[in-house]
């Protein structure tokens, strides 16, 4: 070993020598000739190296679709997170987890055009596996696996989609979702109406301006095609072309229909006559009596359904957020019932406008009823009626980063509350002390890392972190038994004495955050 290391270091040496022999030539501007002649030696000896020489060139990149979040962004990611799992857990949902890969075939058949872009992986002894495309299907498995007809659960975690990312639109191939579902039989459109409710809270939470929910039903999407003349094999197909009106134009969508998807351009036409129409329950009234609608009884279900969730909404107090909309399609196979997307009117995307991508994220929202998918996975193919939302977090972060980048407020990457400083040399052991007492009353503080600070930095600390409060120590504040009370922004001090030391700055963190709301 010792002498293979001792050759390796000959070798290293030697490509060390012949590199400036080469970098020598090249700079007297020697014979062409000569100079490949010692590059082919160097590049000859570094061969003879082999995979242990130095990496050159190597790209530091994240992968295409992907980022690093740093702590200013974290920090905006984390507000919203908690916003987000407090609105759920106030509507009573409990939380699980699943595997980031699932059997490829738990995934296949169940995302209609879309599932191209799973992300497949090497066998690794004789299972063949995926990335996970979404929450739902690993739910709706979970849910069959063990036999449970009942719960109300959320779920955030990453999912993988191998599509042409945006990244500036907050569109990724590694991404977060948060999803929040209700599995069980209960009286129609119940849930489905607090799904929408959850929908409402969780935008007005992050303060986004306004958003609208629009809502459709799978059951009129399928009455209204076959009103038209849609063939019942083409429905899921002519289904994506329609979910693509958000992001084109109808006459893009229509020769999508005509020249793609081989539909009949007098069905085509009929279709674009429906799916321009959007409203509320005036809307829904106006389609019962249609003569093509209402001899289809999907429709008419579908209608019904809606007439009565849009009551539910109203009795939630959002009825002026939810719009009726026909051309709301959302192309995924497993949708059965109700249908919703929530996009923000001051951010929508609108095709060939001109904006910039931050300005068109899209749908921050969508979700719907897909009462056949847990029955997929069962044996005897036991149906559980489930309804969930999917809130597009991605999309709302590129929103609230491009919102702080803008602000002039600095955004806190830490939630320190105190920072112990000490005004004189010499006094490490007193702030260990002091941290120890205040960490063990679960107050959030931090200390300089250095034996003797300069008071001026570690005050500097406290406004460049946004610590709002520091306790400071000297000799005499030991000897009386006493600390100092700073309140940062403000520079007022007060003298505490060290047995209420705790109780004083509880109460001046509460009243400074009282101050703030």
């Amino acid at each position: 070993m010792a002498e293979q290391n001792k050759s390796k270091t000959k070798l290293q040496e030697d490509i060390k020598i012949q590199g400036e022999i080469v970098r020598k030539l090249k700079s007297e501007k020697a014979d062409k000739e000569q100079i490949n002649e010692e590059v082919a030696k160097l590049l000859a000896l570094k061969a003879e190296l082999g995979d242990d020489g130095p990496v050159k060139n190597f790209v530091l990149k994240t992968p295409k679709g992907t980022r690093d979040y740093g702590p200013p962004q974290m920090a905006i990611r984390e507000g919203a997170f908690n916003k987000i799992i407090s609105t759920f857990k106030r509507h009573g949902a409990e939380t699980l987890d699943t595997p980031v890969f699932e059997l490829k075939e738990t995934l296949t058949g169940k995302y209609g055009e879309d599932s191209k872009l799973i992300y497949d992986l090497a066998d690794q002894g004789g299972e063949l596996l995926s990335l996970r495309y979404d929450l739902t299907v690993p739910f709706a498995r979970f849910l069959a696996m063990n036999k449970i007809v009942s719960i109300k659960r959320y779920h955030i975690a990453k999912v993988y989609r191998r599509d042409n990312p945006a990244m500036t639109r907050g569109r990724y191939r590694e991404f977060y979702q948060c999803d929040f579902d209700i599995a069980g039989q209960y009286d129609p459109m119940i849930p489905d109406a607090e799904c929408i409710k959850i929908v409402a809270e969780i935008l007005q939470s992050l303060d986004l301006g306004n958003f609208v929910v629009k809502v459709n039903h799978r059951k009129l999407l399928d009455g209204m095609f076959a009103a038209c003349g849609v063939p019942d094999d083409k429905f899921r197909c002519i289904c994506s072309a329609v979910d693509k009106l958000d992001k084109t134009f109808w006459n893009d969508v229509r020769s999508e229909m005509i020249d793609e998807k081989g539909l009949d351009p007098t069905a085509a036409d009929k279709i674009g006559e429906y799916v321009q129409l959007k409203g509320g329950l005036e809307l829904i009234d106006k389609l019962l009596q249609d003569e093509n609608l209402n001899k289809q009884k999907l429709a008419v279900e579908g209608l019904e359904d809606l007439k009565l969730m849009l009551k539910y909404c109203d009795i939630f107090g959002i009825l002026d957020k939810v719009s009726f909309d026909l051309s709301l399609a959302r192309g995924l196979d497993y949708y059965t019932g109700v249908i919703y997307e929530a996009v923000l009117t001051g951010y929508s995307h609108k095709p060939n406008s001109g904006e910039g991508e931050a300005e068109s994220v899209g749908s921050v929202a969508g979700g719907g009823r897909y009462d056949g998918l847990v029955g997929m996975f069962d044996p005897k193919n036991k149906m559980v009626p489930c309804v969930g939302v999917s809130i597009g977090i991605e999309r709302l972060f590129a929103i609230l980063e491009a919102r702080a980048q803008a602000s002039e407020n600095k955004v806190r990457t830490t939630s320190t509350d105190v920072f112990v400083i000490s005004a004189q040399k010499n006094m490490l052991e007193d702030r260990l002390k002091l941290c120890t007492e205040l960490w063990n009353n679960d107050i959030r503080t931090e200390q300089s890392y250095k034996k003797n600070p300069k008071m001026l930095s570690q005050l500097q600390t406290c406004e460049t972190e946004g610590i709002p409060l520091a306790v400071v120590i000297g000799q005499s504040e030991i000897e009386n038994n006493i600390v100092k009370l700073r309140n940062i922004a403000t520079r007022e001090e007060r003298e505490v004495p060290r047995a209420n030391m705790v109780e004083e700055i509880i109460a001046e963190l509460d009243k400074l955050r009282n101050q703030s709301k």
